[in-house]
């Protein structure tokens, strides 16, 4: 029975994708806040070009009902920034993209290239945007700007200043 066990372990670990240097990572972080009244903040993730127009949604964070819909998309829109350059022609949830707000902590995310969103990027300069807002609370934008392609793993670094903590963003160099 045991070795069954540890057979169908094996079998499903085979399954499970693994991350690779070719992948796109980031480290988002929603500080813990000691205020009265705490809610999870929506949080949108998303890449850029030098004209602010959105290329690749990475993430978006937002309160999920049982059915998978509902109020949760009505505070959408307090997203400002990323609402007006991509989220008002989205419907939710988007596959892949769309999840339930996270609690207080550091996120991994990690994205890989099978759908080639990154590797037919034209070469360029791009900003990995993060926009967090919450309920009786506030609204941060963070911004990390890259330059794509690059022969080096780039590996940026900012912070917000609220509403979200340190934001890491590791591109892979396309050697």
């Amino acid at each position: 029975m045991m070795n069954r066990i540890a057979l169908m372990l094996g079998i499903a670990l085979l399954g499970v994708s693994q991350t690779t240097a070719e992948d796109w990572k980031a480290t988002v972080e929603i500080p813990r806040l000691n205020v009265s009244e705490y809610h999870r903040p929506y949080v949108a993730i998303w890449i850029q070009d030098e004209n602010r127009k959105c290329v690749a949604n990475l993430a978006v964070w937002y309160q999920l009902t049982k059915s998978g819909e509902g109020e949760g998309t009505k505070w959408l829109p307090d997203l400002r920034q990323w609402w007006r350059r991509s989220g008002r022609s989205l419907e939710m949830p988007v596959d892949g993209v769309s999840s339930a707000t996270r609690p207080a902590g550091k996120h991994e995310l990690t994205f890989d290239d099978h759908k080639q969103r990154f590797s037919k990027l034209p070469a360029g300069k791009y900003s990995l945007m993060v926009e967090a807002s919450r309920e009786v609370g506030g609204r941060e934008i963070v911004e990390l700007p890259f330059v794509w392609p690059s022969k080096t793993t780039q590996k940026l670094n900012a912070a917000g200043k609220e509403e979200l903590g340190e934001i890491t963003f590791v591109i892979p160099s396309t050697k």
